[in-house]
């Protein structure tokens, strides 16, 4: 029997679908914090009396006993807190993206780097089966080195389902309707940096723009569907990768390019791989052709496939917890995380400026960190109310005065 990690979760909204799978992987949730107390009766109803529940992120922290956190807060807001945890020698695992500003990555590597925790991004889709096997293929080599991939993530929304869009993001200046599309790009860019080991170091990116309805409560959000991002890599190889898209149909779709052959999950093939080789470089005994569903040949394969987003949220619990358990570094570390979300801030910029390339810091070296230890530029508003530093968040400016009236006239009206 594995050791039980004492578990605390920080955000009950995303938090709480890990409640199960947490369990699952031998972690005692023993403390939840979250400001809406319906969250913290929930929690209570699930796990029993004995967790105990917070509205403060210090008093949480501080509870005893507490060994790791899940960071399932505002999804530009966990490096405070990540620091916050490292400080006190607490493992943490970050949900969605580790920093939302430069000077954020350079501030929580180096607190990484001081602290006896681990650090780990919970990047869940590099753990779906068709990524898992990706990964197995270019590992074994007989693909040959990688030359080019792509990932797309692209999970569009009905503009006109009032209900749900405000379900999504309550209030005009909640952080989805700032959202630069090349922000979220962990699922894109992630599996194909975990099937390849490739990192980029320079990217430029290019900006799909089609504004949405006026009479939508997705008129005062951004107007680029998507934002196509290529990156240059430490090994040579080139990626082309989305954010998150917002272009018909609801995909997520990999593809690596290798000297000898490819392989790719095929669009909504309910997650077929397939895979070709040159006819001279088929390896001996296998078809240069094949299509298949891959198999886990995994040990927990039952619990698995009891996790959501294809079994991924299963994985990185049990990989997070295995890391403190082993005192080794995750797969997704500080540096992984940084230079995901390095890319996302910096192929904004490329956006802005139509296809300026940017360099991508090596945030292991100090002399590259300290160029971005100032680098505060945000197109988010603050948890004080503070304006965005970087507008706009898409290529084109359009919200007036008269179109944020009647957003939040509609807003209002929808219950």
């Amino acid at each position: 029997m594995k050791r039980t990690i004492k578990f605390g979760i920080f955000g009950l909204g995303r938090g709480a679908t890990f409640y199960e799978t947490v369990l699952m992987n031998n972690g005692e949730i023993v403390a939840v914090c979250d400001i809406r107390q319906h969250k913290l009766d929930e929690a209570k109803k699930f796990l029993g009396d004995g967790v105990a529940t917070y509205t403060s992120f210090d008093e949480f922290i501080n509870h005893e006993g507490l060994e790791a956190v899940f960071l399932c807060n505002f999804f530009h807001e966990h490096a405070e807190y990540a620091i916050r945890a490292l400080e006190k020698n607490i493992h943490v695992l970050s949900e969605c993206t580790s920093n939302a500003t430069m000077a954020e990555g350079v501030a929580l590597v180096r607190a990484a780097e001081k602290s006896k925790a681990i650090y780990m991004l919970s990047e869940n889709y590099p753990f779906m089966a068709f990524n898992v096997e990706m990964r197995r293929l270019y590992q074994g080599g007989t693909l040959g080195k990688l030359l080019f991939a792509e990932g797309e993530y692209n999970h569009p929304i009905n503009p006109m389902n009032h209900a749900e869009v405000k379900g999504l993001r309550p209030f005009r200046k909640h952080w989805r309707n700032n959202l630069p599309r090349t922000y979220y790009i962990t699922h894109s860019l992630a599996p194909l940096m975990h099937i390849s080991g490739a990192t980029p170091t320079r990217v430029t990116a290019m900006p799909c723009y089609a504004p949405y309805p006026e009479d939508s409560l997705m008129n005062c959000t951004v107007n680029d569907r998507a934002a196509i991002i290529t990156c240059l890599n430490d090994d040579d190889s080139v990626f082309r990768v989305t954010g998150c898209a917002g272009f018909g149909a609801h995909n997520n779709a990999y593809r690596i390019c290798c000297v000898n052959g490819q392989a790719e999950n095929r669009r909504g093939d309910g997650g077929r791989v397939t895979v070709r080789y040159d006819s001279w470089a088929t390896p001996e005994g296998q078809e240069s052709f094949q299509n298949y569903f891959p198999k886990w040949n995994d040990p927990d394969e039952e619990l698995i496939a009891k996790a959501s987003h294809g079994g991924g949220d299963f994985l990185v619990i049990r990989e997070f917890f295995d890391s403190i358990r082993e005192n080794r570094a995750p797969v997704f570390d500080v540096y992984f995380a940084t230079t995901l979300a390095s890319v996302a801030i910096l192929s904004h910029r490329s956006l802005l400026e139509r296809g300026t390339p940017y360099d991508i810091p090596d945030f292991h070296l100090e002399s590259e960190r300290v160029k971005y230890e100032n680098d505060t530029l945000s197109p988010f508003y603050g948890t004080d109310g503070s304006e965005p530093t970087i507008e706009p968040c898409s290529h084109h400016k359009e919200w007036t005065e008269e179109s944020i009236a009647a957003y939040e006239a509609l807003l209002d009206s929808v219950k």
